[in-house]
């Protein structure tokens, strides 16, 4: 899944990391003779600071109350940057957390380079049986697994139910009923129809997806961003802003798209479940029932939106790995994932989960469970992570008018074979 975060927060974090401790810390603890949990954890966790983050720490702190002889140090580290930051502190064996939240395709990659520890036979994987096989897919690298997962997504349609009943429009289905929509919203409320976030590539994919097209054919070690659906994925973004149908930028794209979507100067954005309970802050939606949402309009092949979510990995030089393991499996217990549905409408990975009350009756969860039964999963390849840079330089680029559609996804492919060595 990708976020924005603030720069206050980015302050705080760096300033915080530098007390972290990690591997080479003085985490020590483990076990007693009695069997007693002791020691540091310290957790990086990726959530979005406002309106995530507070859930996701108080929840920490109760597994303090069940080891009292645990410190568990929460750090909040800039989706952006975790990537990153975590394979500097790991690389140089210093500063990497016990634990960290990592995006589903960080997880090949963070276990490829070795940082990560396996957790087959580890109480991190208590009741595995019960994970939605989609998301545990995500977790195992080369036959062993090397992350629990916490929480799945996909995207939808975020829509203002008042600014639709105004313009007189209905939901659209297709780019072309999208495309039509926003351009009446705008003739019969002067309010721009779509925002479509500019800065990163993960917004792209529902439409590469609905054109048939996918970054990488990974049985075939092909690279495919490159081909006619690229392209015509490319064409379609950008017709949209041509056409007046969408705005987009360059930059700070999350907090942009959020205050314009909650401010109610646009009718429509693309968004996931952690979207959910910012949006609800925005003076649009005090009414919560003025939020809609629908599934990602088709392109002209399919209706597809991407599998996103995160993980829990333990580092593989962590000081506290008894302690590591049990913090793993709480945070990831069903549980901890009810309380996180309730408060967040963030989806469950454990298929017990959707039937426990507060779950069940949750709309936002009832909608998005079957778009992620369908979601489309990326490669999980070592590379994974890495393909969006390329990606989201040509995809911005093209959205700004400084490239073709041709010419960005060519650009695109070449980086991708520099990048996947030996592929087509």
């Amino acid at each position: 899944m990708r976020r924005g975060i603030t720069a206050a927060a980015l302050a705080v974090t760096l300033a915080l990391a530098v007390t972290a401790c990690g591997g080479d810390d003085a985490s020590g603890g483990g076990k007693s003779a009695g069997g007693e949990l002791s020691g540091k954890v310290t957790w990086w966790d990726t959530s979005t600071v406002g309106s995530e983050d507070k859930v996701f720490e108080e929840l920490a702190e109760g597994f303090e109350k069940l080891h009292p002889k645990v410190d568990v140090v929460y750090v909040n580290v800039p989706f952006g940057d975790a990537q990153n930051k975590f394979k500097n502190a790991a690389q140089a064996n210093s500063g990497a957390p016990d634990v960290i939240r990592s995006e589903v395709a960080w997880t090949p990659e963070f276990a490829d380079l070795g940082y990560l520890a396996p957790l087959d036979g580890t109480p991190a994987l208590k009741d595995g049986a019960d994970f939605l096989p989609q998301a545990a897919a995500s977790t195992r690298y080369a036959g062993k697994t090397y992350a629990v997962p916490q929480v799945i997504d996909s995207m939808g349609l975020f829509y203002n139910k008042k600014i639709f009943k105004e313009a007189g429009v209905e939901v659209p289905a297709t780019v072309d009923a999208l495309k039509a929509t926003a351009k009446t919203v705008k003739e019969k409320t002067g309010k721009t129809g779509l925002y479509l976030r500019g800065d990163d590539a993960y917004w792209f994919l529902s439409f590469l997806y609905g054109e048939g097209g996918n970054l990488v054919d990974a049985d075939s070690k092909t690279v495919t961003v490159d081909n006619a659906a690229g392209v015509k994925a490319l064409t379609v973004v950008k017709d949209l802003v041509d056409s007046g149908a969408a705005r987009t930028d360059a930059t700070d794209g999350w907090e942009n798209m959020q205050a314009a979507f909650k401010d109610g100067r646009v009718a429509m954005m693309i968004n996931g479940p952690w979207a959910v309970t910012d949006t609800y802050a925005g003076a649009q939606f005090t009414d919560k029932a003025n939020l809609g949402i629908a599934p990602v309009p088709a392109g002209s092949a399919a209706q597809g939106a991407p599998q996103g979510g995160h993980n829990l990995a333990v580092y593989a030089g962590s000081g506290n790995l008894d302690a590591s393991y049990a913090f793993t499996e709480y945070m990831t217990s069903a549980a901890s994932q009810t309380r996180i549905a309730e408060k967040l409408s963030l989806l469950p990975t454990r298929t017990s989960v959707y039937t426990r009350p507060g779950v069940a009756d949750n709309e936002i969860v009832g909608f998005f469970k079957p778009v992620v039964d369908k979601a489309v999963e990326r490669p999980w390849i070592p590379e994974t992570g890495s393909l969006f840079a390329p990606l989201v330089t040509e995809y911005t680029k093209v959205l700004t008018g400084q490239t073709t559609p041709e010419k960005g996804a060519g650009a695109t492919g070449d980086a991708y074979r520099k990048l996947l060595k030996g592929w087509k």
